[in-house]
């Protein structure tokens, strides 16, 4: 499973000349890092597009699905089945047919090739996910918590800010790390909606790369290493919290 990524590590050390021989060699005996200068002077602009949109996504999305996973946790408003239901009715339709419904308003608004129409969509797609994951965690919050609160005279937004938001620390890295990573690796919003933007994402920025320059692959290999650093990086960052217990030494019991 891990052998392709290692590949693309090798070809993006290995020089032009030898990318065609025969049997390939598994080891950059001759390295070369001509496909990183290659990346550096060319794709800094997609990466820092790809950083803003991500950003941008994960901060759209929590503002969006935090007070609304309170809401259907604690405050159970009237058809509270019937929302739960939707939500995971929008996770499975696919990207592809919701991009061409954004690709029609965007032309009416004029977002077609905006970068904030890109992180509008991208947030699309995470915010379902987040708002069920906000729901599940936050059901698990004791409501003498939330009692207490209210005893002291909080208001519920203040309940919310207080109590909830730092009880929930485990449950906003998590969303905030699955909105990253869809926001970073999406190709099919940028491609339909982005397409002809000033500013392009990465995963848009390689696949023009691509096409126009199909020999140069230990550059485009290169680009593929340095676009996946920051994927890895926050994974192996966040992974202990994503699994963490919500409520962990909130109540003695």
């Amino acid at each position: 499973m891990l052998f392709p990524a290692y590949w693309i590590f090798n070809v993006s050390l290995t020089r032009t000349s030898d990318l065609r021989r025969t049997p390939p060699s598994l080891l950059p005996l001759d390295p070369t890092f001509d496909g990183y200068q290659a990346v550096f002077a060319q794709q800094l602009p997609a990466l820092g597009t790809s950083l803003f949109v991500g950003l941008g996504t994960v901060l759209l999305t929590v503002v969006v699905a935090a007070p609304a996973g309170f809401a259907l946790a604690k405050l159970k408003p009237f058809g509270v089945g019937t929302l739960g239901f939707l939500l995971l009715v929008a996770q499975m339709i696919p990207a592809v047919v919701m991009a061409m419904g954004f690709y029609t308003v965007y032309v009416r608004l004029g977002l077609l090739n905006e970068v904030w129409g890109l992180v509008i969509a991208d947030s699309t797609i995470a915010v379902p996910f987040a708002v069920l994951l906000f729901t599940a965690l936050m059901s698990a919050i004791p409501d003498e918590l939330l009692n207490a609160a209210k005893v002291d005279g909080a208001s519920t937004w203040r309940t919310f800010r207080s109590v909830v938001l730092p009880l929930s620390r485990n449950s906003i890295i998590t969303v905030s790390l699955f909105a990253f990573l869809w926001a970073w690796s999406d190709f099919v919003f940028a491609s339909t909606l982005n397409r002809n933007g000033e500013h392009i994402p990465i995963t848009l920025s390689i696949y023009a790369y691509i096409g126009n320059n199909t020999t140069q692959w230990n550059a485009i290999m290169a680009t593929a290493v340095v676009a996946s650093i920051p994927a890895a990086v926050l994974i192996v960052l966040a992974q202990r919290y994503v699994a963490a217990g919500v409520t962990a030494g909130a109540v003695k019991d």
